[in-house]
């Protein structure tokens, strides 16, 4: 995909290999949900290996709050995309999915995993791990993105909303109000913020891809009511929630169990053990849907399914940010725009703090013991400087001798 109006295009600076490996490696180790996906993003391909800048990061993530879908694939997305081209998005999202995917259909067919002791501290410790990497993802970003009075109170105001207004709705007024802000306080700023991000996609092709998305959510309705394709109606209900969901993984539950619970597919307990196995799987929980897609048909014809609900649920928001980037460069490029964008910015590091407090410290720190293994994964990683991965294992063999003691 290249942008029309540009007299060339520039050969993108790395390959889809290297952008598989790093993400194959992250979602085999990105533990925590999508707030601590972004964290675990910024800590491996912004600090580590420069892909793109703070500022860049954080726009991305500002419009994928804004889009429907699973927030940190989509960035991930991105990032390949910015990387390598649209190989390189492809191979991103096969990489950071795949590991999850297959661990939630393997659970599909046996509910025996992180039972017992043992299971369940392995399980604590990941989510004090969680902690650790949306803290240094907070310090980080704090740092760079709201480095005067002005903008450290606009993060302020987003934290202050998403915390007294809980869920996705919250999280994109306090981007809103962020953005609006940064238009009255942050045009006096000094611009050190980054250029336009290199996302080399045509108007032509995001098109395209919007009118494949209208294709589909039109489409699909009407062939899965015409035809008895049990493929089909699960695309059907799938590409839906998708579709509609703001803020990630959590919010499409109510979405997927009107479709799979009610309509027979799954039982409600198989659904809530899924949902509890999900927790501890790394990567998307949109894999939820591989796991739901193989309960609905038996042996190899669920394996069918479960494919077919996971390019599903994904498609829609990915096809959505490729349609939405060729205008997002062009808006970010005006002086104007960019006072607002400053203020968005300071609004997401404002929603990772809201969100470092509750859920994620909410939940994993119970006590003494998992708020000094919280200390020590934090120390590990930002005095330390420790790889991602090596934190993972530290935190899982921490929550592993809490349990047993």
């Amino acid at each position: 995909m290249t942008d029309a109006t540009a007299p060339a295009t520039p050969r993108p600076p790395g390959t889809p290999g290297e952008v598989f490996r790093v993400f194959l490696r992250l979602g085999v180790t990105s533990f925590g949900g999508p707030i601590a996906h972004l964290g675990y993003f910024r800590d491996e391909l912004v600090t580590r290996r420069r892909w793109v800048d703070d500022t860049g990061y954080a726009d991305l993530v500002a419009l994928c709050q804004f889009l429907p879908g699973p927030a940190s694939s989509q960035v991930g997305f991105a990032l390949g995309l910015l990387r390598a081209g649209p190989r390189g998005a492809l191979a991103a999202w096969l990489a950071f999915t795949l590991p999850s995917a297959l661990l939630m259909v393997a659970f599909a067919f046996s509910a025996s995993l992180f039972e017992g002791a043992v299971g369940a501290g392995i399980l604590e410790g990941l989510k004090v791990v969680a902690v650790a990497i949306v803290a240094q993802a907070v310090w980080g970003m704090a740092r760079s993105l709201t480095p005067d009075a002005r903008r450290a109170s606009i993060a302020v105001v987003a934290a202050v909303i998403v915390l007294f207004a809980a869920g996705s709705l919250g999280q994109v007024a306090a981007i809103v109000v962020g953005a609006l802000a940064g238009v009255w306080l942050c045009r006096s700023a000094i611009d050190t913020d980054a250029a336009p991000l290199p996302l080399r996609v045509s108007r032509r092709a995001g098109a395209i891809a919007l009118g494949v998305l209208a294709v589909a959510l039109i489409g699909l309705p009407i062939a899965a009511a015409s035809l008895s394709s049990p493929a089909l109606d699960v695309a059907d209900a799938f590409a839906r929630a998708g579709a509609l969901v703001f803020g990630g993984g959590h919010v499409v539950l109510p979405l997927l169990e009107a479709e799979v619970v009610t309509g027979g597919w799954v039982s409600a307990d198989e659904f809530l053990a899924g949902y509890g196995a999900a927790q501890a799987m790394p990567g998307p929980l949109f894999t939820f849907a591989a796991y739901l897609g193989a309960l609905a048909a038996p042996g190899a014809a669920g394996l069918g399914l479960a494919a077919v609900a996971l390019v599903a649920i994904f498609l829609p928001g990915l096809l959505l940010l490729v349609g939405v980037i060729p205008f997002w460069n062009g808006l970010r490029a005006r002086p104007a725009a960019r006072a607002l964008q400053r203020g968005a910015n300071a609004a997401v590091v404002g929603i990772l703090a809201a969100a470092l407090y509750d859920p994620v410290f909410t939940t994993a720190v119970t006590g003494a013991g998992t708020f000094a293994l919280a200390l020590v994964c934090f120390v590990l990683l930002v005095s330390w400087r420790a790889p991602a991965w090596v934190v993972v294992l530290v935190g899982a063999a921490g929550g592993i001798l809490l349990a047993v003691i």
